[in-house]
């Protein structure tokens, strides 16, 4: 009996790994080769397609809904060309020597 059992263990762990090993067979074969009237129909399809795709517009701009919600535009900040050009004066020191 112990023996019989042994066999059932070593049998159900070997499965898998004969499983692995075993040729690789494709179930989903890709089927019998395209006639030439179906050749045919598939290059007028895609031609089709590609022209169809060229007959697309491009896009202008980009599209704001919330276009039409802001008061004003953003301001730009005034130039400080004046003030960068004016010699700086040098801080007076505070602290007792």
């Amino acid at each position: 009996m112990k023996l019989f059992r042994m066999v059932a263990v070593l049998a159900v762990l070997a499965g898998p790994a004969i499983a692995q090993e075993s040729p690789h067979i494709n179930l989903m074969a890709d089927g019998p080769a395209k006639t030439e009237d179906e050749k045919a129909a598939d290059a007028a399809r895609e031609k089709a397609y590609k022209e169809t795709l060229k007959k697309i517009p491009d896009a202008k701009t980009a599209n704001d809904p919330w276009g039409g919600m802001r008061a004003d535009p953003p301001k730009q900040p005034a130039p400080k060309a004046a003030a960068s050009s004016a010699p700086k004066k040098p801080k007076a020191s505070t602290a007792a020597n």
